[in-house]
């Protein structure tokens, strides 16, 4: 197991060299700038703040400036947008927000998801089955930005019980961790009935069955760990979509949260900041698939780490 942590994680160095160097020079072919003339500024101060962040030096030497802080001091520059603040301090201050945000939209998605999908396999083409696919189906086909003013529409706007955005009250959290949440638990129904579909037709089912194993049994103790590793494959990349994908979540309903910040550093050109939060959002990606290759080996001791 030591050797393939390590492996992984050697593997891993390429991986973000890569996207670092991706993500810094695009955003240097985008047109514009963080200090172009289309910001009203005049040459002369724009030729300063450029020599003052470096960004007058051949571009090779940049990035082999920022690679090196980002590797010997963790430190990925200052903000072009914020003077005074380093995207390190951003990050801090708005991360927080979208990992809450991701966490209770996770927490909704295993809640809705997991039950429904269990309980449709159990039920097989019932009502029950066809009531949940449909449901998990509607799901699926809607967008979150369609979900989400659908959402505001009817419980804040209509019923008034709680704010269309913001996020200074714990009720604040209902709607945008529902919008998030709701979307990905449609996705973790179809597969947790996919999965358990799979291991119920398995003979070791048939046998504990003709033994007298009760029903609640068989889905407990021998069904539900081989019918959630698809589940468990798909939580690695739905986690940090979950935390990544929050950009409209979060701009739609008016959150503090990094995503937020991501899009607007988008489009004021902060290279700094748009760079960081890839970064980040790349190494969680990173670190969520290699969680799950070590929980589908433990969930089905079949599976070598090698």
């Amino acid at each position: 197991m030591l050797r393939f942590l390590v492996r992984r994680l050697l593997q891993t160095i390429p991986v973000l060299l890569i996207i670092i160097a991706a993500t810094f020079f695009m955003l240097r072919l985008v047109p514009g700038g963080p200090f172009t003339a289309e910001k009203n500024i005049p040459p002369e101060i724009q030729r300063n703040l450029e020599r003052h962040y470096g960004l007058d030096r051949p571009l090779l030497v940049q990035f082999g400036a920022y690679l090196r802080d980002i590797v010997l001091h963790g430190d990925l520059g200052p903000s072009f947008k914020y003077p005074n603040r380093t995207v390190n301090e951003i990050i801090a201050d708005t991360f927080p927000v979208s990992l809450e945000l991701g966490a209770e939209s996770l927490l909704i998605a295993l809640l809705v998801g997991l039950p429904l999908g269990v309980l449709a396999a159990v039920r097989r083409n019932s009502w029950l089955d066809h009531l949940c696919s449909s449901v998990a189906m509607t799901g699926i086909c809607l967008p979150t930005f369609v979900l989400g003013p659908l959402l505001v529409l009817a419980f804040a706007i209509h019923f008034g019980w709680v704010n269309a955005s913001g996020w200074s009250t714990p009720s604040d959290r209902i709607l945008p961790a529902l919008t998030l949440g709701l979307v990905y638990g449609a996705y973790l129904m179809r597969l947790t009935r996919g999965g358990m579909l799979e291991i119920l037709n398995q003979d070791f089912i048939r046998t504990a069955r003709a033994k007298g194993a009760s029903e609640t049994r068989i889905i407990f103790r021998h069904a539900l760990r081989g019918g959630l590793l698809p589940v468990v494959s798909y939580l690695g990349p739905a986690i940090a979509g979950i935390i990544t994908g929050s950009f409209v979540i979060e701009t739609i309903f008016q959150i503090p949260g990094l995503g937020r910040q991501f899009v607007h550093s988008a489009f004021s050109r902060d290279y700094t900041l748009v760079c960081g939060t890839v970064i980040l959002y790349a190494t969680l990606i990173v670190a969520c698939n290699l969680l799950v290759d070590l929980a589908q080996v433990w969930l089905n001791p079949k599976l070598k780490f090698e």
